[in-house]
């Protein structure tokens, strides 16, 4: 899977999405900004990296929270954008990165990585 830098994310088409695949080699991301589209509700979301044990999201052997059920208000964006914190193994053997939004959630993400 090649690096895709914006994502729409809508929790009515699935609430658990990968960002982030084994093998992007991405994982010098220098930020990422999680935007709450949604006019008037606020937006629950989780950013997670995680070892698969298997070809499914659901069977992760590690699983690391960047941000666990943190609120982000209606039209309000939230940036990460501390490097050393965000940079992680994205090699094929390495992590994934997953957003984990709330199934009435829209959040747009934007991903800037080192030489992208």
């Amino acid at each position: 899977m090649a690096f895709t830098p914006y994502h729409n994310i809508l929790g009515t088409n699935g609430v658990h999405v990968e960002l982030l695949a084994p093998g992007d080699n991405a994982g010098n991301v220098n930020s990422i900004m999680l935007t709450n589209v949604h006019a008037t509700a606020d937006a629950t979301v989780s950013l997670s990296i995680a070892k698969l044990s298997s070809s499914s999201s659901l069977n992760a052997s590690e699983t690391y929270y960047l941000l666990s059920t943190v609120a982000i208000p209606s039209d309000t964006a939230l940036l990460l954008d501390n490097s050393g914190f965000l940079k992680f193994d994205n090699s094929i053997s390495g992590f994934s990165m997953f957003i984990t939004v709330g199934s009435s959630d829209t959040v747009d993400v934007a991903i800037s990585i080192n030489g992208a």
